[in-house]
């Protein structure tokens, strides 16, 4: 390993998880993240406008951690139907979103919005592999700003594999997946 990866090793294996920044607030939970077992992708549905022009009611606010489940009839929605070669990663929609295709990003491939137009970025990095962390940051700056003040690690998944991390469109929402759970923070 060289010295600079070296580093950049010991720079992020010393930081330790913290709570975002503000404006960023944490989804209100029993715990600091929402369980799910076995979770294999994660997705943020498109707002769609009415054929008439008006804009539909939000089906899901992610502020209310209000959950959709999934009908028994689809065993794994993502898994049969999305992941083939040769295809995007959208993923049909159920409950309140039957009628959408979610794009999604997971252990199958696909991805999520990494940047937002004012600067806030998410990286993952994986300074002891094959743990992996997630990193936020204001103008991308994980490499040469100071931890707390322009980057501040919000996930170590010590516990779990990490299975995604990202932006929803608006830039408003981040979520970090892992095989075992998800960690929403939003914005207004």
């Amino acid at each position: 390993m060289r010295e600079h990866q070296q580093q950049l090793r010991d720079r992020f294996l010393a930081a330790q998880v913290m709570p975002t920044p503000e404006p960023w607030l944490a989804l209100p939970t029993p715990h600091k993240y929402i369980p799910v077992g076995g979770l294999l992708g994660v997705g943020f549905a498109q707002r769609r406008r009415h054929p008439h022009g008006r804009l539909p009611r939000r089906p899901r606010p992610v502020r209310s951690g209000q959950r959709a489940r999934r009908p028994p009839a689809i065993a794994n929605p993502i898994r049969t139907s999305v992941f083939r070669p040769g295809r995007t990663c959208p993923a049909p929609g159920f409950g309140p979103l039957a009628d959408t295709r979610v794009r999604i990003a997971g252990l199958f491939g696909g991805g999520l919005h990494t940047t937002t137009e004012d600067g806030w970025t998410v990286d993952i990095v994986a300074p002891d592999w094959p743990d992996e962390r997630a990193m936020l940051s204001i103008n991308g700056d994980i490499y040469r700003g100071t931890v707390g003040t322009h980057w501040w690690p919000i996930v170590d998944s010590n516990y779990s594999e990490l299975r995604a991390a990202g932006f929803s469109a608006s830039g408003r929402t981040l979520v970090v997946a892992t095989s075992s759970d998800i960690t929403l923070w939003h914005r207004s």
